[in-house]
């Protein structure tokens, strides 16, 4: 028997709980950055992809599995397929007034999502934070409640996931201004130059799926050797980030295969 994946485990618990917005949240971010497996009605060519296309009194849909294996298991023959990260395949399937079924057929974490579900996710992924200025004065341990911390350390950990090699570590901790506000700050130590708005954009995402307001986490970046990073240190949670891994050296030039290049996305057919 396989092993459940993660997808399996997130969609699991929100089926286990249909009321629990913040599982559901948490689903729907987990399948905006996993890489699906997208049938094919041929192979690719160049850029452009064509998904096979299945009629149902319910509309059209595209299929898609979290397992190349699944893959196989439903459709039973070698078929084509292009691996891509979820928000492509909702970002190039929104408008289009066609649904992506998942894991159809071979496994308990089948789901169907319809068009209109395709185009709200790419709608809460198209959302960009907000720059500001402010002078810390002082920072202190965390006053989200409970379920709240829970639910935003969740999503930040899938996030982290897909961030290895951008930054050393990440703090999270109360924070108080200049001016007198507070609020809550999560600080990236030794990020990597040009890797900042993409790590905003992350911790912006990841509080859109943990139920959290938008202005409910400042995020800076920190070198260690600011007047109030040993405060921030000694009160924060800290997170290390995941390393790039070192096991291959092929290097994927951009455009060399659809869905790489987040210039040139795959043109879907």
């Amino acid at each position: 028997m396989t092993q459940p994946t993660a997808y399996d485990l997130a969609h699991a618990a929100a089926e286990a709980a249909p009321d629990d917005a913040q599982l559901r949240m948490a689903l729907f971010g987990f399948l905006a950055d996993a890489e699906l497996f997208l049938l094919l009605e041929s192979e690719p060519v160049g850029d452009a992809i064509t998904p096979q296309l299945f009629e149902t009194e319910a509309g059209n849909y595209v299929l898609a599995f979290d397992l190349e294996e699944r893959l196989s298991a439903f459709s039973g023959v070698p078929a084509p397929y292009a691996a891509l990260p979820g928000r492509v395949i909702a970002q190039y399937l929104a408008g289009e007034e066609v649904g992506l079924g998942l894991n159809l057929g071979v496994a308990d974490s089948a789901m169907l999502l319809p068009p209109e579900a395709l185009e709200w996710l790419t709608e809460t992924l198209s959302s960009a934070p907000e720059a500001a200025s402010g002078t810390p004065v002082a920072f202190t341990t965390l006053s989200f409640g409970p379920a709240a911390l829970s639910a935003l350390l969740t999503a930040l950990e899938m996030k982290f996931v897909h961030l290895a090699g951008t930054a050393a570590q990440a703090l999270l901790a109360g924070v108080e201004y200049e001016d007198g506000s507070r609020g809550h700050m999560l600080a990236f130590l030794g990020a990597v130059q040009g890797a900042e708005p993409a790590l905003a954009k992350a911790v912006a995402e990841a509080l859109a799926f943990s139920g959290l307001e938008a202005g409910a986490l400042d995020v800076a970046f920190v070198t260690g050797e600011e007047a109030l990073f040993a405060q921030l240190a000694e009160v924060a949670q800290v997170f290390d980030l995941p390393e790039p891994e070192k096991e291959t050296h092929q290097v994927i030039e951009p455009g060399s295969a659809p869905g790489m290049d987040p210039d040139k996305p795959p043109i879907l057919r």
